[in-house]
């Protein structure tokens, strides 16, 4: 039996989404084959929680927690942390530096897709198609009517390093981009101005078995709010249609470009892209490599979509990852 943490939580304001995503992954481990440790990260502490909610400090020397006087490491690490510091790179080097595998991508390419203008500008060369940019930090001098002119209104102001739509504003009026700026950069101190593309939004997930990489069936979202904030994504002011609305053309086009950006950025585990079909083409708005597993979330509705249940996948990407740890 393999001993397998599952970590959840985390220092941003995504931690209590993680937390449910951390609960789904647990309870869908094959124990037949995995001891399954729930571990806990946030800033005041580090600990492994057990049935009775009993806690555990974990040792961050070597990442170990002792239970009833047995000292306790880990085969594995099923990484399920939303935003810092487990989606940004920052656990994956800890865990590089202690020799841990774990689920998620790598320290340098967790950091490049954490932050949307990298991961745009590592694209763009790819032949990927995305909407305009202009990009702001803190303190910077910026002309809203240049940019007005330059991204065309409305357009959107999100935090760029942040997930599950905290710090975004949509922008109708020039005089509005103030107000937005003080949303996005409460959550960041760089900002990223993206031009609105009119089209129907979808979501795809991806994962890598050994050489192939698997795409799962498109998920279409309809928001009831202006647009997919974070009140549509987690608290149902959303429709998410999962097998998408599209031809069967669209479908292939989407996947494909989802399992190429995938294989450029060499993400690991499973990942989440989104595009909006503008023009017909997919246009690519961003990737979160640690995406939601809450019940609610995307991949488990795309999952439940295909003749696979969670527990296998959840087993083909902990098998692969310790195949593959170099």
């Amino acid at each position: 039996m393999k001993n397998i943490a599952v970590l959840m939580g985390g220092y941003s304001s995504e931690w209590q989404i993680s937390m449910k995503s951390g609960a789904v992954i647990t309870e869908h481990l094959d124990r037949d084959l995995y001891n399954v440790f729930s571990i806990v990260i946030l800033e005041e502490a580090w600990y492994y929680v057990d049935k009775e909610k009993n806690r555990c400090i974990v040792d961050k020397n070597d990442f170990s927690i002792t239970v009833n006087d047995k000292h306790i490491t880990f085969d594995c690490i099923y990484n399920t942390i939303h935003g810092t510091p487990g989606e940004d790179g920052k656990i994956q080097a800890y865990l590089e530096l202690l020799h841990i595998p774990q689920t998620s991508c790598d320290s340098y390419q967790s950091a490049i897709t954490f932050n949307k203008r990298d991961c745009i500008a590592v694209l763009k060369p790819w032949g990927i198609y995305t909407g305009k940019h202009i990009y702001l930090n803190k303190g910077a001098d910026y002309n809203a009517v240049d940019i007005s002119k330059r991204l065309g209104l409305p357009y959107f102001v999100k935090a760029n390093r942040s997930g599950s739509s905290f710090g975004v504003s949509k922008v109708y009026k020039t005089n509005e981009l103030e107000k937005a700026l003080e949303v996005a950069f409460a959550v960041d101190n760089e900002v990223i101005l993206e031009s609105f593309l009119d089209g129907i939004e979808v979501s795809v997930g991806v994962y890598q078995i050994d050489d192939e990489v698997i795409a799962l069936p498109p998920t279409e979202i309809v928001s009831e709010n202006d647009f997919f904030d974070y009140e549509a994504k987690y608290q149902g002011k959303s429709q998410e249609i999962t097998p998408a609305r599209i031809s069967l053309e669209l479908t292939l086009a989407v996947q494909e470009q989802s399992k190429r950006i995938y294989s450029v950025l060499k993400c690991k585990g499973i990942a989440r892209a989104d595009f909006i079909f503008h023009d017909g083409t997919p246009h690519f708005i961003e990737i979160n490599t640690n995406p939601g597993m809450s019940t609610e979330s995307i991949i488990p509705q795309q999952i439940r979509a295909t003749d696979k249940t969670l527990q296998q996948i959840f087993t083909d990407v902990i098998e692969n990852t310790i195949k593959h740890h170099s």
